[in-house]
């Protein structure tokens, strides 16, 4: 028998290598399994040459009826980088409201973590909020219920915002905060999204921003400060600094500030201290002071 204390290791094994789905009660032993027969090839081999009566010259067998290449229907694939980029550009520009791009983000076909996905995580709070803030990708509990910072990560979150009289769900714009995600799709085993993925993802990121035209974008963890910011350095090195954000949908630039990701504070719960300088910071913002 196993003992708790390896049922629990192995569990956490499992965790840590993205598996956090169960599709049976009861465990497949696939070594025990025999291969499956190949089935026969859906085009047919060439037919055999059958002996004419009489003695004539042999004539081929009637062909069968196989449709050709052209008549078949092709898998249209996976977009390109370059093909997912135009798409997402054409898609998000088109948009006229928050309403019109999260239709244009589920129609969205350039980006592959729309089939691992669960929900579409698309954003949530007052429309009118004076403060958008911008996490990485959704996790387990976001992709389930389809909403972003809803897991440990969110409700630590809700408390950073609430000690400086912040709430996502206030409906008073100078108390609200809208939050959304860089990617509205969650990565398999909550792994990094990749490069590719990110750009696939951009062109509707900085139409929500413009649709939004928030008074102050805060940028939680690393990769949605870099790539919103187009920045190299890290955030330990960006957090708590005051940054210009503008693009060509926006009438003014937008005064932007990287923060550390609550799910980062759960794991290095020291630092805190520096998250708590960066609110305060904000604090100070909102009142009217630099």
């Amino acid at each position: 028998m196993i003992g708790v204390v390896e049922s629990v290791s192995a569990l956490r094994f499992l965790l840590d290598c993205g598996v956090d789905e169960v599709i049976g009660e009861e465990p497949t032993d696939w070594s025990a399994l025999s291969p499956r027969p190949r089935t026969q090839s859906a085009v047919a081999s060439p037919a055999p040459v059958r002996p004419a009566a009489g003695g004539a010259a042999p004539q081929p067998a009637p062909r069968q009826n196989v449709p050709p290449l052209a008549a078949r229907p092709a898998d249209p694939g996976p977009l390109g980088a370059a093909e997912a980029g135009q798409s997402a550009r054409v898609a998000a520009s088109a948009a006229q409201s928050l309403d019109e791009l999260k239709e244009a983000l589920a129609a969205f076909e350039g980006c592959a973590l729309k089939k691992t996905a669960t929900n579409l995580v698309f954003g949530m709070g007052s429309r009118q909020a004076r403060i958008m803030l911008i996490g990485e990708a959704p996790g387990e509990n976001e992709d389930r219920q389809g909403l972003p910072f809803v897991g440990p990560a969110g409700q630590l979150l809700d408390r950073m915002l609430g000690a400086i009289g912040l709430d996502r769900h206030a409906d008073d714009p100078a108390k609200a905060v809208y939050i959304t995600n860089m990617l509205p799709w969650r990565p398999p085993g909550n792994r990094s999204p990749t490069d590719s993925e990110i750009a696939a993802c951009m062109p509707f990121m900085v139409r929500h921003i413009e649709l939004m035209a928030p008074d102050i974008l805060i940028f939680a963890g690393g990769i949605s400060a870099k790539a919103m910011l187009n920045r190299t350095e890290g955030i330990t090195r960006l957090r708590g600094r005051w940054f210009d954000y503008g693009s060509a949908g926006l009438k003014k630039s937008v005064a932007a500030m990287p923060m550390l990701h609550p799910a980062y504070l759960l794991r290095n719960p020291d630092a805190k201290r520096e998250a708590w300088k960066d609110l305060l910071a904000l604090k100070v913002r909102l009142d009217g002071g630099t």
